[in-house]
């Protein structure tokens, strides 16, 4: 009997994506965080679509782009060997890793992340916060849930309401993650 895990896709609730990032992901991919895609990079240099993708998107692992939200999905064992295997390919391939076994170890830690994501309800719905401070990158991850009494995910601001996951102190607007920050 194969063993069922929790994996993340992309999901696109509207076209938002689309204008958001310069790569949006393809709905219904497999997703993981990417930070690691902006590890050669100042955040604080970021600008634009850039700026979008790091502060809050998730990596679809087989279009190279970025998602807003990613789902929680059912999985098996040969889903995430075969994520792996992708996204040590895309590493060694798009990122530059010196061979594939190095590739697939840090795909290995990127997808466990990834599952460490995966604790609530299938269908849940997590959105990330990413900030740079100190030098260092920073992310928190929340979960976004139906409103009581509703079915099925459907227009994107209309139905969430958020739940804490990390940062119990920070506040997550969605339609103000692409802005550039105000200067007071």
């Amino acid at each position: 009997m194969k063993k069922s895990v929790k994996l993340l896709r992309t999901i696109a609730l509207d076209a938002s994506d689309t204008f958001v990032f310069d790569v949006p992901a393809e709905a219904g991919e497999w997703a993981v965080s990417g930070t690691f895609r902006f590890c050669d990079h100042d955040p604080a240099k970021l600008s634009g679509k850039a700026r979008a993708a790091f502060r809050s998107g998730f990596l679809g692992v087989q279009s190279w782009g970025w998602s807003t939200l990613a789902q929680i999905v059912p999985a098996t064992e040969n889903d995430c060997r075969a994520l792996i295997e992708l996204l040590a390919a895309q590493l060694l391939d798009r990122f530059g890793a010196p061979d594939i076994a190095v590739a697939r170890t840090a795909a290995e830690e990127e997808v466990a992340f990834a599952q460490s994501l995966c604790t609530h309800p299938i269908s849940s719905l997590i959105a990330v916060q990413r900030m740079a401070s100190g030098g260092e990158i920073r992310e928190s991850f929340r979960r976004l849930q139906l409103r009581e009494r509703q079915e099925g995910h459907g227009r994107a601001f209309s139905f969430m309401e958020m739940e804490d996951d990390l940062e119990p102190d920070g506040d997550l607007n969605l339609a103000d993650l692409g802005r550039e920050p105000r200067l007071r």
